[in-house]
């Protein structure tokens, strides 16, 4: 395989040469423990060594689809992965609620893909169409580092699309909507520029609104499983059960990604901030600095929700992930100040956090 057309570029050839011995290799899929890879040496299973495992702090250490690593081939297209290079960009929402429950309150970041180019936000035109979810994902991808783009499906299957997309339009700011129907592969020929050789796109949206159904067409074949929504709600089911980074015959790459019924965000309120530029420019009209814009006199904010130029369900959704946002924060906070007790406690040496982490790992 060559790897300019899995992604390969300067940014990592860099990182890659302190990383001598090994081979470079993104990661395509993950069953487990195990991690399918693709290499010049073609498709390698591999798998990170026991010490990697032992000294990991959150799962987001541990190599995501998109990653680039440094493998050792061994027998039988087998490898061990040593080394994880930093990451350009890393799709990642807060792990779910019921593995935070039962650590007693523990909160991860859970990387749902890494090295992402562009973003398919994507939203059904049928029953399901919903501007506050459409909202939640866009934090979510001003904070992942990918150029965003939102993919409205299923055109086919709605009377009032142009209404749609300037709906969409009116809390997107500039980024790019096209509203496609992937089962009549009408409007596919839009997505095209975001898909050339060496680029990778990563698919995400909540269930039922047509990623592996999108996919498929892109790809030319029907290789992801697909099945239909409920015909009493419009929802759909866990159709994808794992995330794939598959390879397009134009050259690109795309990461296809099980839905969400519940994204829970991992970002910060400058992310917030990105996709409600409308309500930030308006708080800065506010009579005071610190203006919460619930009822504070002189707020510009609810003044402009009184007089029809901001839309209440705009502002509660604002409010609403302003709050997740700050408690995320404070959780964040407590867990770092407690790895920070427990590193002096053992009297070891706190390994720095950069973010986009290397490390390299030896048997």
């Amino acid at each position: 395989m060559d790897l300019n057309n899995l992604g390969w570029d300067p940014f990592f050839a860099q990182h890659f040469e302190a990383h001598a011995g090994l081979l470079p290799a993104r990661v395509a899929c993950q069953h487990r423990d195990l991690y399918l890879v693709y290499s010049t040496s073609g498709e390698l299973t591999a798998e990170v060594p026991g010490k990697w495992r032992h000294t990991a702090r959150s799962p987001a250490e541990f190599p995501a689809v998109g990653d680039w690593v440094g493998v050792r081939p061994r027998e039988e297209d087998k490898a061990t992965i040593h080394a994880l290079l930093p990451r350009k960009s890393r799709v990642a929402r807060k792990a779910a609620g019921g593995r935070e429950r039962r650590s007693g309150g523990e909160i991860d970041e859970q990387i749902i893909a890494a090295n992402i180019d562009t973003l398919f936000l994507v939203n059904g035109l049928d029953g399901d169409f919903n501007l506050r979810r459409l909202e939640r994902y866009l934090t979510l991808a001003w904070d992942s580092g990918a150029d965003p783009v939102i993919v409205l499906n299923k055109a086919d299957q709605c009377p009032e699309v142009e209404e749609r997309v300037a709906q969409v339009e009116g809390i997107a700011f500039g980024v790019p909507v096209h509203a496609i129907s992937a089962l009549a592969r009408q409007g596919l020929e839009a997505l095209s520029p975001y898909l050339s050789a060496g680029r990778t796109v990563a698919v995400v949206g909540s269930s039922g609104v047509g990623k592996s159904t999108l996919t498929n067409s892109l790809l030319g074949e029907q290789r992801l499983k697909v099945t239909a929504v409920r015909e009493d709600d419009g929802r759909g089911r866990h159709t994808t059960s794992h995330r794939e980074l598959v390879l397009l015959d134009q050259g690109g790459l795309i990461v296809d990604t099980p839905g969400m019924r519940e994204l829970q965000l991992w970002a910060d309120e400058e992310d917030l901030s990105e996709g409600f530029v409308d309500v930030e420019e308006l708080a800065a009209r506010c009579r005071f600095g610190d203006c919460r814009h619930q009822r504070e006199p002189g707020c510009a904010v609810r003044g402009a929700v009184e007089r029809g130029r901001l839309e209440a369900g705009r502002l509660e959704s604002y409010h609403k992930l302003k709050r997740e946002l700050e408690k995320l924060s404070r959780r964040q906070e407590q867990k770092a100040r407690l790895a920070e007790r427990a590193t002096r406690k053992n009297g070891g040496k706190k390994r720095e956090k950069r973010g986009l982490l290397v490390d390299e790992y030896e048997t």
